[in-house]
């Protein structure tokens, strides 16, 4: 059996994206949902779609994204390193435009854990002295 896709995985924060990318023409499913009615906002939806553009290949690839953990935006951005490393996997030419961009960069900002004596992870109780 010959693979007729491409596979990558995209992370960003907690959330965690496989992307299934064919030829097609054009359509992206998130968790077998269109794009356009899994994210609400307008931003999420340009996030995702941006190293495709880049590389003028919107119509191109038909995408199947299993995306998992986060938020909306986390997701998104997972999705979108997921979509770029499928792209630089597919063709190796891709790659100067996509790292110039930033695309192929893992984001490794987490939010901070929480301390034993402090309300969240820095802010702690005012401080009086009497």
């Amino acid at each position: 059996m010959e693979n007729n896709f491409t596979y990558a995985t995209g992370r960003r924060k907690t959330s965690t994206a496989r992307v299934y990318l064919t030829k097609g023409k054009g359509n992206i499913l998130v968790n077998d949902l269109p794009l356009e009615e899994y994210f609400g906002r307008e931003v999420a939806k340009i996030l995702v779609k941006q190293p495709l553009v880049l590389l003028d290949m919107l119509e191109k690839f038909d995408i199947k994204v299993k995306v998992s953990g986060g938020g909306s935006f986390g997701q998104a951005g997972a999705i979108r390193h997921g979509i770029a490393r499928a792209l630089e996997k597919y063709d190796v030419d891709n790659r100067p435009s996509l790292k110039s961009a930033g695309y192929l960069t893992r984001d490794s900002r987490k939010s901070e854990r929480k301390k034993i004596g402090l309300v969240k992870a820095r802010k702690s109780k005012q401080f009086s002295k009497r």
